[in-house]
Parts: C-alpha cells; structure tokens; sequence
C-alpha cells in the first residue's frame, strides 16, 4: 500500500512537472515567436513627400520605442506580448500620428506621412513635464522654435535668432558688435533694480547668460549665450510667465528658456557638414556736415564770419565691409543600446567697425546609453572658447573710441596719421577715430565648459525616477591698452586687465508615478528636488604712466586694484499632481519652496504655488456634431501661479558691508554707504493668464490667443535713510509692478499639397507696465545719466528730461537773443517725463514657401510706438553754431546763429520715434540629391538679416541701446555701433 501510494504520488509528481515543462516550453515559444517580430518602415512629411528624420516611433504607455534614421526609416523590436499595439509616431511641430495593429499586421510594413501642426495644439514639448507632452494638456501658452527656424533666421547667436519668433518677448539686439548682447524681455519688466532677462536651462544645466562688461567697451558687453552654437540646437522651449514656470522656483519669474541639443538616433552615422560665408556692412549711413566751410570763431555763437575748409567723410573711415565664415561638423547615430552625437565648430565674423571680430571654437558630445531595460543613463559635455577684438566707443563711464571721436569732434581735420604716425584731434581729451582703430588694443577671452551626467531609472510600472547634475564653469578674460600720448585725457597711457571665473552647478532629483485608474482617467504625480550653487570672482587692475615698450599693467603705476567674491546656494523642492479625463479635460497643481542664501532669516523658505486647467472643447461629441467641421478644434485654457525674483538682489544685501581703504599708510575698512537688510525676501510675482487655442478648415488655419495680468509685490527698491544712521540708503521690499497684456498667434497653411505649400504665422503682442511704491515718487536707472528712471504710475524706464519752455499757444518760447528757452519752476530748470522707450506693440509676419525643392522664407519684424533720445546728435551737435534745422511753424519764427548750443541742454529736442518695420530675415535655397553615393543630401542657400528697415529715425539704427541689459534702460542710444546688414551663402550636406 504504502509502494502504491509511493507510486502514486510519483505519478502525480512527474504529471505536474512534465504539465509545469510544458506550460514553460508553450510560453518560451510564445514568447520566443513574439520576439521575432520587428516593425519597419518610412515616416516622411506629408506635404513635401520627403523623409523626416529623427521621429520618435513609440509602442504607447511603453517606453518601448526608436527614431527615424537619415532616410527616414525605423525598426522598432517589439519584445512583449499586447493585447492590441498602439503605435506613436510624433515629431517636433507636427501632428502626431497613432496607428493600432494586430500581431498579424506587425511583420508588414507601415509607411507613416506627417503634416505639420498648423495650430500646434498636438504638438509635443517637454518643458514642465521632463517628457513627451501634448500641448494640449498645459494651461498656459508655451512656445517653441525648432531647428529648422534657427538655421533658416541665419544667426550665430540663439537669442538673436528668436526676434519675432516668439509672441509676448521684446528682444532687442543692443549692439551691433560681432558678439553684441541681445536683451530678452517675456511679458515686460519684473523688477526695478535687478535684471528682467528669463532663466536659461540647456540640456537640464541652469546656464550663466550675465552681461559682464570687465572693462568699459561702452555697451559692447558679450551675452554668454553667444557661446552656445546655434547649428547644435534641436528646439528651444519658452515659457512666458509665473503660471507656468513656479517649479522652477525663485528665479523664473522672468520666464523660463529651455535650449535642447540634438541627440543621437538609432541607425547607421549620420555625417552633417555646413560652411558659409557672410558678409557685414552698414545698412544706413547718418548725415554728416560737409559744407566747405568752418566758423572762424567756433568759440563765439555771435560770429557769422566762415573760412574756406576740407571736410572728411568720418563714416568711410571707421565702417568697412566685414567678412565672416561659419563651419560646423557633425556626425551621430548608435544602436538600439548606445547613441551619439559630436560636433565641432568654427566662427569667425568681423564687425563693421574696421579692426574688429568675434571668433569661436566649439566642440561638443552627447551620449545615451541604455544600461538595461530600466536603466538608462545619458551625459554632455560642450567645450567653448572664444576671443574677440574690440574699438571702445566711449558709451556711459570713458569717452575713448571710435564713435565717440567722430560724434565729439567735427569733421573739418584729416583723420589719418602724419608721417610720424602721430593722430590730430580737435578736442584732446576725445581721441580720433582712426587713432581708436588702430592704436587702442582692447579684447576678449573665454574658456568656457558646460556639461552634465543624468540617470532615468523605470523600477516599477509607471515609476521613473530621474537625477541629473549639471555645471556651467567658464573663465572671462579682459583687457584694454590706451598708448602713452593718447588723445584720451590721460597722457600717460592706460592699461586695464580683469578676470572673471564663474562656477555653476545644479543637482536635480525627479521622482514621477503615472497611473491609468480608468480608460478615461490618468494621473501624474511628480516630486522634484533641487540644490544650486553660483560661485564667482573677478579680480581688476588698471595701471597709468605705462612704460614706452610694454602694454602690460605691470608696466606702469597701479592705481586701482579690486577684488570680488560671491556665493550663492539655492535649495528647492515641489510637487506636481496632473489628472487628465478622457484626453480633453486636463487639471494641474503645483507648490514649490525654496530657501536661498541671499535672504535674510526671517524670509524662511519661500512657497510658490500653482494652478492651471485645460479643456478641449472640440473633443466633445455635441462638437464634433454641430461645430466640428467648421471648427476642428477649440480649446480653452486657464492658469495662475506665483514665482520669485533673486536677480534683484547681491549675494551680500542682507549684511553691512566694508571696502578696504588705506589710511595713514595702514590698510583699513570704511562700511558700505548701503546699510544691509536682514529682513530682506524675494519679489514674487503673482499671474494671471487665461487663453483660448483654435483650429479651423480642418486645422490648416490655427489662432491662439493669451490674456495675462501679472502683479510683482515685495519690490526691491533703495530707500533714502537719515544721515544718524551712518548710511545713506537700504534696499527694502517696498515696490509694486504690474504688467497688463495680450498676445496673438496666428498660423496658416494658405496652400498645401504635395508639390507647394505656403504657410504664414502672424505674431503680436502689447504689454502695459506700471511701476509704484517708489520713495520720493521717482528713482534713477544706472547707465542713463539719470534720464531713465523709474516713477510711480509710469511705466519702467521713461525719460525723464529738460524741455521747451512754450507759450500758450504751445509754440517754442524764444529769449531775447532768439534762442530757445528751457522751461524752469521757481527760477530752477524743471524736468519732465518726456518719452516713453517702451512700445506700445510689437509684431511679426512670417512666410515660408516651399516648390518641390526650392524654398523661400520671410520674415518682418514690427515694433512701434516708443521713443529714442538720441544721445549722439546730442553730442554731436554741441559744437556745431548754427545749420540745425527746426519747424518753422512750430516756432513761428527764424532762429538766429547760437541756438544748437542753447538747445543744447533741452533734452526733448532730441527725443524721436524709434517705430520700425525691419525684414528681419530674408531666404532662398535649393535641396537635391546629388549623383554621387558619398553625399545623400546637400542644400544651397543665401540668406540676408537686417537687410532694409522702415523708420524716421535720424540715427542710424533706432533697435540699439547703450546701456545694454541694463533693466529698464532702452531708447538711449549712445554712439552705439549700429546692426549690421547681412549677407550669407552656404551649403549644407549629409554624407
């Protein structure tokens, strides 16, 4: 019995295993069967017929996927038994595509044609999410600007490249210099005092974009974002408010710019070369005087007795045609496992200032690996280093340089070297500006490194956790030599040397959980934390009475000598929950704290909380019914949130500071003359937006619309204190901003079939900023003279100056000489708000044609409604008695000889409308294929910037700004360097 049972139960021992083999071998070959499936084909646009490469093949609510090679074709291995298989294809500005299959269907080929996204509602972004995102799901307007836009715009720097591109953000380009800076505004001003320039992130690394100008070039200081290569980027990402940047914590209240580099894709290499040549010269030549004739008593406005003389044309001396060359090579791909991309770059382009140019070497790399299938980890690293050669024009603080020279002095002198190589200059404080040119030695070097290192880990379903860490060093080297004998009003030679060395890291951990609790139902939780550190130092030394044969400020006596260090350490953490029901109702929340080292204790950590929600209306059946074929899609939106503002503040405002000062041959400490502030916390800035998202004739005709009110409280303001303090002021959260606005998007594809299409985008924005709670009522802006100020009810940067006084008629009252008056109260020369630099709008039209393989693009931008005082003819004029022209019947009367000089300190007499209307970007080129198998691809192309403007503006270009990035401080121009013309052809192959 007990053998039988034995028996039985080996029997049944045996069964089970031999029933657990064959389960195991059916699912094995179940499995093994599956595994020999791999989906192929060709993703191509849908207009042109032509491959697009680069898209995204993605097996959905997986993160199973692949992307397009050179040709556009793509595998995607499909290791996993489904139910049914959704597969995504989606691509950067177009409509993305979902085709469901049958495990039958997945050994057939699929071929997928894109259309672009006219109204951009399906579009994909990252920003925010840290992934793939539909548009549609946010709250608030996010704008991007692919690769294609940037190359076409035909710029060396990304943020000139973003001019009229971008609804809702002024950029300016301040200088006409090689590297000029560029100031970028979103939505208006957010503070008083600090900077309003957004936040700039490239490839999750929180970069440096200051404006350090180490020595006075007069407003020629480099944005560091020209160190970026325009040719590495995929697509920027920009978001315009609080609303929707508070995750980004205390410093995105002046907007978020995320940059992303290209990246490798799966398939063989993939081997870019581009070369281009350009050409640079002066689009608008000012009027100079070049009667035969000089006074013979310059000196005495009464004289009317004129002398024979030569005149020089100035401009011809100083402006040349410049050339310039830009090559860049690149090559990536990988596998299914390891993907890459490399490149290298060279710049050069010489300003039209003769003597001047701006060159830079890049090279760069980015990697991604997938360890496992839940581990992947990725790294960058972009090498930069660049230099520069500079003619000062004088601007704010010095009054040496080209410009200077020829707008101080007159033309009536030769301004050439004599056969001793020794320079004439009428005023001997002013240099000549051939003199500048050839003798003043002044320029600019960077090292720069940008790198970082992430991992993206998926333990569980629906888990990803992600940490990265990046760093931005690089190190500013500056320097200036004037020679003994300059006309610079220092005889003895000058010599000038700083150097800077800024450190930036950022750690960032990210913890994300999605879950589907219904077909209609999802939700995201999102966890983010993040550390940043800033270190910087600079160190300055400037020399006079220089040695004859060394330029060098070891050569000569020092007489000043300075050194700066700051730290700053921010810490944040947030959380973000989003729900979306049945892919047209989407609801987001989000809070963010943040503690940083510049506030003092009592700030505590700073809360920051967000909101926002999104309705596709046209996802609706009763839509889809009554109004669906004549409105594809409607979408409603609407989002506040808050974000802080730290730019406003030094690293150091919280504590009294001390300046070391020598006394009695003993090195000492004086304080500071601004008492520090221990209660001091950021400006945070509160907004509002709401906004609609429309598509019609089957989405080829798309609007977007954005209302937005933003409120800016705690302003950092500088409050005058009473001489018992020992101090003379103190910053203090006092100050109120508000920004009123509206911003209109609209696209179309006017034509579009297979062999031509034509597609308009209409930009358009107005903001209304008002500035209160200034002590006093008004405060002067740095780097203006004290023209530009701020003022309760006013809006930031009006111009605050000296006018006519007038009759009661309003016409000009004259003196008894028959000069113009300067309006005075109580016997004091009285000032008024007189202009305004702010625009009342600004916008852009936009056209891309494309026949077969030809292309044509277009693009004007508008920016109308503010004023320019413009400081050259100010100063230019001054020495110059009589031959100005006024409005006879403004003044109703003749003005006799003298009055330039009375009018002299009348600042509305130099007050004029900036409006203009500039074809911002013209291009033309020609794709084909040519007959050979070493290259696939090549595209000619000749492009022009800045290549005719539309204003009344005297000056020679009313868009630049002495002061720079200066915050508040526009329409003051300078003796600035005006924008270049540019002409550009090129080629551009894949091998």
């Amino acid at each position: 019995m007990k053998n039988k049972n034995k028996l039985l139960g080996f029997v049944a021992l045996k069964t089970s295993f031999f029933r657990f083999v064959t389960i195991g071998l059916l699912l094995s070959f179940s499995v093994a069967s599956f595994a020999q499936h791999t989906l192929k084909g060709v993703v191509t646009d849908q207009n042109s017929g032509e491959p697009l490469i680069g898209v995204s093949v993605l097996l959905k609510n997986t993160t199973i996927g692949t992307a397009t090679d050179v040709d556009g074709s793509y595998m995607l291995k499909l290791t996993e038994p489904h139910d049914k298989y959704v597969i995504v294809f989606s691509y950067l500005g177009y409509t993305p595509v979902e085709k469901t299959l049958t495990e039958s269907e997945l050994d057939q080929p699929l071929d997928v044609a894109l259309s672009e996204d006219v109204i951009g509602l399906s579009e994909v972004v990252v920003t925010g999410a840290s992934e793939l995102t539909s548009k549609k799901q946010y709250g608030n307007a996010i704008s991007t600007v692919n690769e294609q836009q940037i190359s076409r715009s035909g710029s060396t720097a990304i943020d000139k490249a973003l001019a009229g591109k971008v609804a809702g953000a002024l950029i300016s380009q301040n200088s006409g210099n090689p590297a000029g800076g560029v100031s970028v505004t979103l939505r208006g001003y957010s503070t008083v005092v600090g900077n309003s320039n957004p936040l700039y992130i490239v490839d999750g690394v929180i970069i440096d974009n200051s404006s350090s100008e180490l020595i006075d070039l007069g407003g020629y200081a480099q944005n560091r974002l020209v160190d970026i290569n325009p040719d590495d980027i995929d697509r920027i990402e920009i978001i315009k408010g609080a609303s929707a940047a508070a995750i980004y914590g205390s410093r995105a209240s002046n907007g978020v710019v995320q940059i992303f580099t290209k990246r490798g894709k799966a398939g063989k290499p993939r081997i870019s070369f581009g070369t281009s040549v350009n050409w640079n010269s002066l689009r608008k030549e000012i009027e100079e005087n070049m009667e035969p004739f000089k006074w013979a008593v310059p000196g005495n406005p009464d004289s009317t007795r004129l002398i024979p003389t030569k005149r020089y044309k100035m401009q011809d001396y100083i402006f040349h045609t410049g050339m310039g060359t830009n090559n860049n090579l690149s090559v990536s791909g990988g596998n299914s496992k390891t993907k890459y991309y490399a490149s290298i770059g060279y710049l050069k382009n010489e300003g039209i200032i003769r003597n001047t140019d701006f060159q830079r070497y890049d090279a760069k790399i980015n990697l991604d690996q997938s360890i496992n299938h839940w581990l992947k980890a990725g790294a960058s690293f972009n090498y930069i280093t660049s230099k520069s050669k500079e003619v000062p024009n004088g601007g704010i603080s010095a009054f040496y340089g080209a410009l200077t020279g020829m707008n101080f002095n007159h033309n009536a002198y030769n301004p050439e070297a004599d056969a001793s190589g020794n320079y004439e200059s009428p005023q001997g404080w002013v240099p000549n500006p051939v003199e500048a040119i050839e003798t003043f030695k002044f320029g600019q070097e960077i090292d720069r490194m940008l790198g970082n290192f992430n991992l993206t880990a998926t333990p569980a379903k629906g888990v990803t956790i992600n940490y990265l860490v990046g760093v931005d060093r690089y190190t500013h080297n500056a320097s200036g030599f004037l020679p003994i004998g300059a006309h610079s009003g220092n005889k003895t030679g000058w010599a000038r040397s700083a150097v800077k060395t800024s450190f930036l890291i950022n750690h960032d951990l990210n913890l994300k959980y999605r879950t589907q609790f219904s077909n209609q139902i999802n939700s995201t939780s999102w966890l983010g934390f993040s550390l940043q550190k800033d270190h910087t130092f600079v160190l300055a030394q400037t020399s006079d009475h220089l040695s004859p044969v060394v330029n060098s400020t070891g050569a000569g006596e020092i007489v000043s000598y300075g050194e700066t260090r700051i730290e700053r350490i921010i810490e944040g953490a947030f959380f973000q929950q989003s729900f979306g029901y049945a892919d047209k109702l989407f609801l987001t929340g989000a809070i963010r704290l943040d503690a940083a080292s510049p506030f003092g204790s009592d700030a505590g950590v700073a809360m920051y909380p967000k909101v926002s929600l999104s309705y596709v209306l046209s996802e609706e059946p009763f839509w889809k019914e009554n109004i669906g074929s004549a409105m594809n899609t409607f979408k409603v939106r609407a989002s506040y949130g808050e974000a802080g503002n730290m730019t406003a503040l030094g690293a150091y405002e919280k504590f009294d500071n001390y300046n070391p000062q020598p006394y009695g041959g003993v090195t000492g400490l004086e304080p500071s003359t601004r008492m520090g502030n221990a209660n001091l916390k950021p400006e945070r800035q509160k907004e509002l937006e709401f906004g609609v998202d429309a598509g019609f004739l089957n989405n080829r005709l798309g609007f977007e619309f954005t209302y937005f009110n933003v409120n800016i409280n705690d302003l950092l303001l500088e409050r005058v204190l009473a001489p018992s303090t020992g101090f003379s002021t103190r910053f203090e959260n006092v100050g109120t901003m508000t920004n009123k606005g509206l911003e209109l998007l609209a696209r179309g594809a006017i034509i579009q079939n297979k062999n031509f299409s034509w597609l308009t985008t209409v930009n358009f924005s107005k903001v209304k900023n008002s500035v209160d709670g200034i002590e006093g009522g008004i405060l002067k802006l740095p780097k203006s003279f004290g023209i530009s100020v701020a003022k309760n009810g006013e809006a930031l940067g009006v111009i605050n100056g000296y006018y006519y006084a007038r009759n009661d008629d309003g016409s000009i009252k004259l003196d008894a000489r028959g000069w113009p008056s300067r309006a005075q109260k109580n016997g004091v020369n009285d000032r008024k708000i007189i202009a305004d630099p702010n625009p009342d709008w600004t916008g852009s039209l936009i056209n891309e044609l494309n026949y077969k393989s030809f292309s044509l693009s277009f693009q004007f931008d508008a920016v109308q409604g503010f004023d320019v005082f413009n400081f050259t003819d100010r100063v230019s004029s001054r020495p110059i008695f009589g031959g100005g022209r006024y409005d006879a019947a403004e003044i109703r009367g003749d003005l006799v000889r003298g009055y330039n000089k009375a009018s002299y300190n009348i600042w509305e007499r130099y007050i004029e409308d900036g409006s203009f209307i500039k074809l911002r970007e013209l291009s033309f080129g020609y794709t084909f294929e040519p007959k050979t198998p070493a290259i696939s691809r090549m595209r000619l192309y000749l492009t022009g910037r800045n290549l005719i403007s539309f204003d009344n503006y005297s000056g020679w270009d009313p868009e630049v700004s002495t002061s720079g990035q200066t915050n508040g401080v526009r329409g003051f121009d300078f003796n600035e360097v005006p924008i270049p013309k540019t002409i550009q052809i090129g080629l551009k192959m894949d091998l």
